[in-house]
């Protein structure tokens, strides 16, 4: 009876979603990258716990300071505790990046799903102007668009969130143009469905993995233009303590305190590692050609 059982739990049908995380699971470099996002989200939450006052400090008599045990990632210019700065400065790195990329992904989604569903001229419009976007470097139109608007966290994630709009206009209406003639969309057409409601209860869930994956990637593409935005001194004003604006703080002292630049950039990196090699990941478990 026991080995029935065993057999059983072991050849028992799961759930899509368990089927995507049994996948996942077996891809070491996406669990590496999952763990680190879930522990800079712990540190995220940590953040809010972190008196402002003591982020801020200054302390010149302990300036350049390098890494000891009272301060493991060393001090700043101005004897500021760089451990504590790169820990409260997860929240305006991550909440730009989940924001920018949570901003594109809906404005994209909608568009992507319009031309591809449409077509014709609609589509044609859209892809032109699609073009004429991703024309224009990243990193130049963030400097416009903030230029304008002014640095703050908001309209940081405005400028970044609209650099990343064409991802997913493509990769949406990509994915509706190999759905749309599917068998159960004319069904849905012919009993009166509206379209919008075909778009968003037929065809959108059917072609929602290619969205869900370039999620996961551009998270990281957007944490690393918001920070190069902050470097250059059109980012998050100072003195709030954003992982660019950081390695900005220490770029002129890097001959005598390369520490002050070196540790907010491996957290940026390290992170823009993460969303990647997960994003590899959820590609790998999410494509239905690759199961077993």
């Amino acid at each position: 009876m026991k080995e029935k059982e065993l057999v059983s739990k072991r050849y028992r049908k799961r759930s899509q979603l368990g089927d995507i995380f049994h996948r996942l699971r077996k891809n070491k470099g996406s669990m590496f990258g999952l763990c680190i996002i879930i522990l800079l989200l712990v540190i995220l939450i940590l953040s809010f716990f972190i008196d402002y006052n003591a982020v801020t400090a200054t302390d010149l008599a302990n300036r350049y300071q390098g890494p000891s045990l009272k301060h493991p990632f060393g001090t700043d210019d101005m004897g500021r505790d760089m451990f504590l700065r790169t820990l409260y400065g997860t929240r305006y790195s991550l909440s730009i990046g989940f924001g920018a990329t949570l901003l594109a992904a809906i404005v994209g989604v909608i568009i992507g799903s319009v031309s591809g569903y449409y077509g014709g001229l609609v589509d044609d419009l859209i892809m032109r102007l699609t073009d004429i976007i991703s024309s224009i470097p990243a990193m130049l139109l963030g400097m416009v668009i903030v230029s304008i608007l002014g640095g703050s966290v908001v309209n940081l994630i405005f400028a970044v969130g609209i650099c990343s709009i064409q991802y997913y206009i493509r990769i949406t209406r990509a994915s509706i143009l190999a759905i749309r003639g599917q068998e159960y969309v004319e069904a849905a057409k012919v009993i009166g469905m509206s379209d919008l409601r075909i778009i968003f209860t037929q065809i959108l869930p059917n072609a929602f993995s290619p969205v869900i994956v370039t999620f996961s990637a551009t998270i990281g593409i957007a944490i690393l233009v918001s920070a190069s935005l902050s470097f250059i001194g059109l980012g998050v004003a100072v003195p709030m303590p954003e992982w660019g604006a950081l390695v900005s703080s220490g770029r002129n002292a890097l001959r005598t305190a390369p520490f002050v630049s070196t540790f907010p950039g491996l957290f940026i990196m390290i992170t823009v590692l993460a969303f990647n090699v997960l994003g590899d990941g959820l590609r790998d478990a999410l494509d239905p050609k690759l199961k077993r």
